[in-house]
């Protein structure tokens, strides 16, 4: 029997995931159990509960693989330093100690937290390390359900490599092509994210939710287009590119651009968090976001070029910007494609779980199925632990049958309410996939402003996601299946509402207002939805809960976000659940067999209130 323990940690979303004879049996980010998003700490509990969802000790583990390699990365830093050098000199005199004190000395790092989950001797378990591209390159194709494809990883940086072309096949994974730091498509989005204002490393997906806002039809989006391409990168035939370093500090500084450069080509300064949007923000996201689509693109035809394959597979952080998945479906350029939900570095643990039991231990492939499961690879809480969590903290709650269930929450969401819904298994990956969701009828008008303020307490330009079954999909939206929420797809003609003459002239909140469709709250402001597909098999209590929305109302789309508010990870347990439902306007909670209803509970605001870090 092989046993098999990946870890990422010690830059951002640390993780955990155990393979045994190469079956996920549990994966999950170490946030989700100390309530630190993306925290970077060993995965302490993240481990502790994959060893318990296996009933295994530490001891009982054979290898534990670390996703990336720190010598290289270290060498890196050095090279770069010294390459640009007098440049940085503040960065690296911060840089060195850390590297010094805890990165250099990795292994003893790893020793000591996994002496803290039960190991015994060091010489009980090995310790290997595999190289960062590889992780996600094996957490994207040996999950997939593809014998043989072309595999894209793109992402900031792991040691040297920023974006690869590997081949896959039954034996194993072939690396052909790399891009290497500082020339980066994730630096360079994460750069942009930072000069609109948001945070590198969480704020990436608020630039692609911002990018819709901009003006397709306006001279000021190609202009800005033309400024990147012309001062700020190359793009190469075969998707790489070259980066002025000039217009950036991510390399040499404690910042992603250099700013006064940047203010005399665009025009503008950095927006400060929370300065209020302007349309040159959105022209610019809309922008930076086209360009990324053309790279991605380009990237994608060169994997074809390399690999003659019929099938791709995706991972790294840019893997998760479902518009540029969409485009890249829409071109045909593969038969199939085939994206890690875990895409950015909390999959690193499970693909360099991966690449110890196909690479390293040279395991043959028997089988070829999404092994992902739905990603439906957290915890699960049995109706004892609810109950005790129901008694702690004098909780009302009504048990009911599944039927029940359905019935009362079917119900309330015809009648408007915001539902809670906590059910199985929690996700792995950043997305809520309907275990761990706010759920909402997402035809009320005003549904969108409320949930973003009153619930998730965030920007009010934020979009939401629509929930459909599998073969209602293509009735309305141009997707057939996307069980992870990773593309992006239009909603069809049929559906939509006439824009008025005057739209791209209105401000960016009157634009918001406008009615765009029958589902305005999931109908992003380019018509634009991020669908999510459920098939009766993955998911049945939400599979039945969507066919008996649709019985009510006739097109059983619901509206669904993760369950937790601002700043907060994904709520993980019982009480992380209660306590956002007690925190937020959230009208009902659905866990497990149990409702709760907030106007039967005990209200003390002061004893559920918590400011989170916004992100």
């Amino acid at each position: 029997m092989s046993r098999i323990l990946g870890i990422s940690a010690y830059y951002h979303d640390s993780a955990a995931a155990l393979l045994i004879d190469g079956e996920i049996i549990a994966a999950a980010q170490e946030e989700r159990f100390n309530r630190l998003k993306h925290t970077a700490v060993f995965p302490l509990q993240a481990i502790q509960y994959c060893l318990e969802e296996a009933k295994l000790e530490m001891d009982d583990i054979d290898i534990v693989v670390f996703y990336d390699k720190p010598f290289l990365k270290f060498e890196r830093l050095l090279e770069s330093y010294k390459a640009l050098a007098p440049k940085g000199w503040l960065s690296f005199a911060m840089a060195i100690p850390s590297w010094i004190k805890e990165k250099l000395f990795l292994k003893k790092q790893l020793y000591k937290g996994l002496k803290k989950v039960g190991l015994s001797k060091k010489n009980n378990v090995q310790l290997l390390f595999s190289e960062h591209h590889l992780s996600h390159a094996a957490s994207a194709f040996y999950a997939s359900p593809f014998k043989e494809a072309a595999i894209l990883t793109i992402d900031g940086v792991g040691e040297w490599a920023t974006a690869s072309i590997s081949h896959g096949t039954t034996n194993g994974i072939k690396l052909i092509k790399e891009m290497h730091f500082p020339h980066s498509v994730g630096l360079l989005y994460s750069a942009f994210t930072y000069y609109l204002g948001f945070k590198v490393n969480s704020g990436e997906y608020k630039l692609m939710g911002l990018a819709p806002y901009g003006n397709p039809n306006s001279d000021s989006v190609n202009a800005f287009k033309m400024k990147i391409k012309e001062h700020l990168i190359d793009i190469k035939e075969d998707g790489s590119i070259w980066m002025d370093q000039a217009y950036f500090r991510y390399a040499t500084g404690l910042k992603m651009t250099h700013n006064q450069r940047w203010k005399t080509l665009f025009g503008f300064g950095p927006r400060k968090a929370e300065e209020r949007l302007e349309q040159r923000h959105c022209d610019l996201a809309l922008a930076i976001q086209e360009i990324t689509e053309e790279i991605v693109l380009k990237m994608a035809t060169e994997a074809q070029r390399l690999t003659a394959s019929k099938n791709i597979c995706l991972a790294g952080g840019v893997a998760l910007n479902g518009i540029a998945n969409y485009h890249l479906k829409k071109s045909g350029l593969f038969q199939c494609q085939w994206i890690q939900p875990a895409a950015g570095d909390a999959g690193g643990a499970l693909g360099a779980a991966y690449s110890v039991y196909y690479n390293y231990e040279q395991n043959s492939r028997s089988h070829f199925k999404d092994e992902m499961q739905g990603a439906y690879l957290g915890p699960s809480y049995s109706p004892q632990l609810i109950q005790e969590m129901i008694a702690e903290n004098k909780a009302e709650a009504t048990e009911v049958s599944r039927e029940e269930l359905i019935e009362k929450v079917t119900e309330e969401l015809g009648n408007g309410k915001i539902v809670g819904w906590f059910q199985g298994r929690m996700e792995f990956g950043p997305r809520a996939l309907g275990n761990r969701s706010i759920l909402a009828d997402p035809t009320q008008p005003e549904m969108q402003k409320r949930l973003n303020l009153a619930v998730k307490k965030r920007e009010s330009f934020r979009p939401f996601a629509p929930l459909i079954r599998q073969e209602d999909a293509n009735e309305y939206f141009e997707v057939e299946s996307s069980p992870y929420m990773l593309e992006i797809g239009p909603l069809k003609e049929k559906w939509r509402k006439e824009l008025p003459e005057n739209y791209y002239e209105l401000d960016l909140m009157s634009r918001l207002k406008v009615e765009r469709s029958l589902f305005q709250a999931i109908t992003h402001l380019d018509f634009s939805a991020r669908v999510q597909t459920v098939e009766e098999g993955t998911n049945p209590l939400l599979y039945q809960l969507l066919s008996k929305y649709k019985e009510l109302t006739a097109h059983g789309i619901l509206l669904n976000t993760s369950f937790n508010e601002r700043g907060e990870p994904m709520v993980c347990s019982p009480q992380d659940a209660y306590a956002c439902f007690m925190r937020t306007e959230i009208d009902i909670l659905a866990m497990d067999n149990f409702i709760f209803e907030k106007d039967k509970q005990l209200v003390n605001a002061e004893r559920w209130k918590r400011n989170f870090e916004k992100d």
